[in-house]
């Protein structure tokens, strides 16, 4: 694995098994080599790596410059409420004793 200060060895409790075509683990094992890394960890940290950019992108909003405009707009302008939002505030405001 990865040697910097970011990186710490971590107790390994679980176990990852994928069965792979003998070519594909060849050009595996090949760049693991090439790298100076073991087949486990080149797969270790190549997986890290995409499932974390994986998760980024579905967690960040990315916004053109006129939906920015539009959402922060709609935050500092926001619409009066409608009539059911008020009458659902209303209810709530009675049963909340407020």
């Amino acid at each position: 694995m990865l040697h910097t200060p970011e990186h710490k060895e971590r107790p390994r409790n679980a176990r990852l098994e994928a069965r792979v075509p003998s070519a594909q683990k060849a050009l595996f094992q090949r760049a693991a080599a090439l790298s100076g890394r073991t087949l486990s960890e080149l797969v270790i940290d190549s997986t890290q790596e995409m499932a974390a950019r994986i998760v980024h992108e579905h967690e960040v909003i990315r916004l053109s410059r006129q939906e920015q405009i539009a959402f922060v707009s709609a935050l500092l302008t926001p619409p009066e409420p409608g009539p059911r939002l008020q009458k659902a505030a209303q209810t709530y405001r009675r049963k909340a004793g407020l």
